[in-house]
C-alpha cells in the first residue's frame, strides 16, 4: 500500500488544493480569523483594522508577456490584500535562489518589483535571500507578505453575498494563464496575448467612492472565475447563476482556448475582480468603475439566487444551464 503524495494539482487552486486546505492545514491551525478563508486576514489592534495576505510565486516561466515573477509578486499581494477593501501599505519579500541563477536576471527582476511597488503606493520594508544547490529548486521562488488598513464602514468578506446581489465583472478573463502558457514552448498564437498583471488596490478604492456596500470582492486567480464563484457560493450558502453572454473574453484568449481545449472560465487572471453587491447599487457601481482604466470593460455577469448552496451554473449562448463545479485536477501548473 503506497502512501498519500502530493500532486501537481494540489497546487492547481481549484477542489483538490480546497480539499488540501481543509482537510489537512484548517484543522491543524484553524481559528476565528484563518477559518474565513477570505483573501486576507482580517483583524483588529487596538481601534486599527487592519488585513494582512501572504502568498508564494513560483511560476514558469518567470518573464511572459506582460510582467514577470517580481511584477506579479508585488501586485498578487497587493490585490489579496486590497480584496478586504483595505488599503496597502507594507510588504516583505523573500527569495529562493537556484545556485547559477543570472545575477543579471535578478537584476531586471528586482527593478521590475521597485517598479511596481511604486505604482501600488506600496514600500517593501523587509524581507530575506536564501540560495539552494542547482537543481534544489527552479531558477527563483518568491514569498510575500503585505499589511493594509480598512477604514471604518466596510465588510467586505466571502461569506457576504445575499440572495439578490448582482456580481460584477470587472474586465476579459483568461488573459494571464494564456499568456504565460504562450511562452512556455510549446505553443505560437498569431497574435501575442499579454498578461493582464496590475494592481487593483486603486481600482478597489476607486469603486468604495462610489458606494461602501460592496459585500464580496475576489480575484479571480488560480481556478479562474468559475472556481471564485464556486468558492463563495460555498462560503455564503447561496447559489450563484452567471450569464455567457455577459462574460467579456478577447478573441485571441477565446481562440487560444479553443485550440487548446480549455474553458476560459477556469483561466488564472491577475489583473481583474469580482464584485458582488445589492441589486440597488450594482447599476451605478458599473457605471462608476467604467470611468476607471482597469475596468472600462466591467459588466454584470449574474446574480445571487436561492437555490442549491453552493452550486454555481450558466445560462449558455444557446439557452441551455450548465452547471460550473469547482475546477478539478490541474490545468496550468505553476500559473502564479
Amino acid at each position: 500500500m503506497s502512501e498519500d503524495r502530493i500532486m501537481m494539482s494540489h497546487g492547481s487552486g481549484g477542489r483538490i488544493s480546497h480539499e488540501l486546505i481543509s482537510n489537512l492545514f484548517l484543522p491543524r491551525f484553524n481559528n476565528d480569523i484563518l477559518k474565513k478563508l477570505d483573501d486576507s486576514a482580517v483583524f483588529k489592534i487596538k481601534d486599527n483594522r487592519l488585513a494582512f495576505s501572504t502568498d508564494s510565486y513560483v511560476i514558469n516561466p518567470i518573464f511572459f508577456p506582460g510582467g514577470d515573477i517580481g511584477k506579479l509578486a508585488i501586485y498578487g499581494t497587493v490585490n489579496d490584500i486590497s480584496m478586504s477593501g483595505a488599503i496597502p501599505l507594507y510588504i516583505s519579500v523573500g527569495f529562493v535562489l537556484e545556485e547559477g541563477f543570472l545575477m543579471s536576471d535578478l537584476e531586471e527582476i528586482l527593478k521590475s518589483m521597485k517598479e511596481a511597488a511604486k505604482k501600488a503606493n506600496v514600500l517593501i520594508i523587509c524581507g530575506d535571500t536564501k540560495v539552494v544547490e542547482r537543481g534544489s529548486a527552479d531558477k527563483l521562488f518568491i514569498n510575500t507578505s503585505g499589511l493594509g488598513v480598512i477604514e471604518e464602514g466596510i465588510d467586505i468578506s466571502g461569506k457576504n453575498a445575499k440572495v439578490g446581489d448582482l456580481i460584477i465583472l470587472s474586465g476579459s478573463v483568461g488573459d494571464h494563464g494564456i499568456a504565460v502558457i504562450s511562452k512556455r514552448g510549446q505553443f505560437e498564437f498569431e497574435v501575442e496575448i499579454e498578461s493582464d498583471c496590475a494592481p487593483l488596490s486603486n481600482l478597489v478604492q476607486h469603486m468604495l467612492s462610489c458606494t461602501k456596500n460592496i459585500n464580496v470582492l475576489r480575484d479571480p486567480t488560480r481556478g479562474g472565475i468559475a472556481t471564485t464563484l464556486n468558492e463563495i457560493a460555498d462560503k455564503s450558502k447561496v447559489s450563484i447563476k452567471i450569464y455567457e453572454d455577459k462574460i467579456p473574453i478577447k478573441k485571441s484568449v477565446l481562440g487560444a482556448c479553443e485550440m487548446l481545449g480549455f474553458d476560459p472560465l477556469y483561466i488564472a487572471n491577475e489583473g481583474k475582480l469580482v464584485a458582488i453587491v445589492s441589486k440597488k447599487d450594482a447599476s451605478g457601481l458599473l457605471n462608476h468603475m467604467r470611468k476607471h482604466p482597469l475596468a472600462k470593460d466591467s459588466e454584470i455577469i449574474g446574480e445571487v439566487t436561492e437555490g442549491k448552496v453552493g452550486r454555481v451554473t450558466m445560462k449558455t449562448l444557446i439557452g441551455s444551464t450548465r452547471i460550473l463545479d469547482m475546477m478539478i485536477g490541474e490545468l496550468l501548473p505553476r500559473i502564479c
